[in-house]
């Protein structure tokens, strides 16, 4: 089994259309729950990660420049990631398929993890 990092994307409309009342909200949420659960039961979640706040910035460059977001070169926003175990990148992206931003238009990015051996 190797380890897989999604990156959960959606657009500022998308995720409006999915937040955008406090029923949609509710509803958006026991979605991601029940699904996280499912991923849990079947022992393919390897950590639940956390939700990103729209903002931040990146430092690049030698100069190191510093972009503050939303990042206005990008039109779509990076919500959230988690860790899951799969057989390959196939499996993974089969899992991924039942991801709920999906269906509220968003996308899902997943990255194998480089395993690396620090020792």
């Amino acid at each position: 089994m190797s380890e897989f990092v999604y990156l959960f994307r959606s657009t500022p409309e998308a995720q409006q259309g999915a937040m955008g009342t406090p029923e949609a909200a509710q509803r958006s949420l026991q979605k991601w729950l029940a699904w996280v659960t499912e991923l849990e039961q079947k022992g393919q979640l390897e950590d639940r990660g956390l939700p990103l706040d729209r903002g931040g910035s990146v430092v690049s460059t030698k100069a190191r420049l510093v972009t503050d977001g939303p990042y206005a070169e990008s039109k779509d926003l990076v919500l959230g990631f988690l860790v899951v175990r799969a057989r390959d990148l196939q499996d993974a992206v089969e899992i991924a398929k039942g991801c709920p931003i999906v269906e509220g238009g968003g996308s899902v990015e997943i990255r194998p993890v480089m395993p690396m051996d620090l020792g």
